[in-house]
């Protein structure tokens, strides 16, 4: 990964083992090509899971809005 810092490399360990479960020994062994792969499809699964939590939000608000108007 040399387009990445040195920071950014253990930021994205320390997310993958504290919030993903991943062993620190699983991500060494990833080649870095095949990590930035997996770090990619986390990313769009969490905009994913943020996506549909905003939109049920948004549908919740919009039923409460109409039983207030009734």
């Amino acid at each position: 990964m040399g387009h990445d810092t040195l920071e950014n490399h253990y930021k994205s360990n320390f997310a993958l083992m504290h919030h993903h479960k991943w062993s620190i020994t699983e991500i060494e062994k990833m080649m870095p090509w095949e990590k930035l792969i997996y770090v990619d499809l986390l990313k769009a699964h969490i905009k994913a899971e943020e996506e549909r939590i905003r939109d049920l939000r948004n549908e919740q608000r919009g039923r409460l809005n109409k039983r207030v108007k009734m």
